[in-house]
């Protein structure tokens, strides 16, 4: 049997020393057995659109056991620790939709991230009406979870069994003007690095696997969502690629120009932004 985790490790330590970073990169990936430990939101009562038409959603009890799906990564990563998410803990109701737990979306998500409902619903204005929003929605429409829990952590902490989807790297634009670039390098496609609006977990999750799913090698950048800003680093943004571009960065990167003089010139820059926030590199 293939070793994934092996396979994980193999040359990553070159790779982020080469491009600045001093973080693990996440990943992504669907399973059915629960983490042994890790951070997960609190368990709550599943939520649908049925039960929203019936009134039988504890509106009260969702937003008191509110947990953005960024806020808990940000934590497992300050531990380097695994993330994790099922249909009862899902944390938010729009993270619940994004990570496939939740289809259709509920009647109140256009409004909510629109212009709201007077008197009833504040608006998050992200949208200039509802109807926008539903064709937002129904654009997105996240592929559904094919197993029971959505799981985030570290590669090296992946056993010899686990092969993450996705892979996701959190860094400054310094940083990500490589990360961009070895795309490129190791892409035929001009087109491979995206970006569509949505908020910070379908960054990371929903679209890349999106386009995965559709056969298309993309890697997108995410984190543009004001509202999970509070849960990154100042400046700092979010690159997921689909597990097989990451083989392929990993194992083509010494070809690229990381090794020429020109991304000396670059990493520079790096080290001063480094010197800047008060982050030193470590050697992996």
């Amino acid at each position: 049997m293939k070793n994934i985790k092996e396979e994980l490790a193999r040359d990553i330590s070159g790779l982020l020393n080469i491009l600045g970073i001093d973080e693990v990169p996440m990943g992504v990936y669907y399973t059915d057995i629960e983490p042994s430990e890790g951070i997960s939101p609190k368990p709550q009562a599943p939520v649908s659109r049925e039960a929203e038409e019936k009134g039988e959603l504890d509106w009260e009890s969702i937003q008191k056991n509110f947990s953005c799906v960024l806020g808990v990564i940000w934590r497992a990563r300050k531990k380097k620790t695994v993330a994790y998410f099922n249909k009862e803990r899902f944390g938010c109701i729009g993270g619940c939709f994004y990570l496939g737990y939740l289809q259709p979306y509920l009647n109140m998500h256009p409004y909510f991230i629109s212009t709201g409902i007077p008197e009833i619903l504040e608006g998050e204005q992200y949208k200039a009406s509802p109807d926008l929003a539903r064709d937002f929605f129904d654009a997105t429409d996240p592929l559904p979870a094919p197993k029971r829990f959505c799981v985030i952590q570290p590669i090296n902490q992946f056993r010899g069994d686990e092969t993450p989807e996705v892979v996701i790297f959190f860094a400054r634009p310094e940083v990500l003007t490589g990360l961009r670039s070895l795309v490129a390098f190791i892409s035929e496609d001009i087109d491979s690095f995206r970006s569509p609006f949505g908020p910070g977990c379908s960054g990371i999750v929903t679209w890349p696997m999106k386009y995965l799913n559709e056969g298309k090698e993309y890697a997108v950048l995410g984190g543009f969502d004001p509202s999970c800003r509070q849960f990154f680093k100042t400046d700092e943004l979010s690159c997921a690629v689909p597990y097989s571009m990451y083989t392929k960065m990993v194992g083509q990167w010494e070809q690229s120009f990381l090794t020429t003089n020109t991304w000396k010139t670059a990493k520079k820059k790096i080290e001063r932004s480094q010197k800047i926030w008060g982050e030193k590199k470590t050697d992996k």
